[in-house]
């Protein structure tokens, strides 16, 4: 069985699909892209993306009673490969030991031109 999770403190879909599901003890949350959903603006630089992409994922876990703590796997999709230190430098300040499992890659484009895109699946 299924739940939908939906938080106002993140960005809504822009398309056919959920925040997040929960089945069973496990969540798994949408790619975030770094929008504050109280002003629908985008941060510039891909420090402020990060931490605004993982904010919007802190705000969906809590709607399952869940934080970063509970994420065991991320995917992180970046507009160029350039982007990755400065990405991983906020993600390693986000996301505490013991890490999640993670895969990075370049995609040719983001979703509004965005710079980064995290995804995580969460376990409860």
């Amino acid at each position: 069985m299924k739940k939908e999770l939906n938080s106002p403190k993140a960005p809504g879909a822009i398309g056919p699909y959920s925040q997040a599901i929960q089945t069973g003890n496990l969540i798994f949350v949408s790619g975030q892209l770094p929008i504050n959903a109280e002003t629908g603006e985008m941060p510039a630089d891909i420090k402020a993306q990060t931490r605004q992409s993982i904010a919007n994922i802190r705000a969906i876990l809590e709607e399952a009673g869940a934080t970063l703590d509970n994420v065991v796997k991320t995917t992180v999709f970046l507009a160029d490969m350039e982007l990755f230190g400065p990405m991983n430098e906020v993600y390693g300040e986000e996301f505490k030991k013991t890490y999640p499992a993670r895969c990075a890659f370049a995609v040719k484009e983001l979703p509004k031109k965005a710079l980064v895109e995290i995804e995580v699946i969460a376990a409860v």
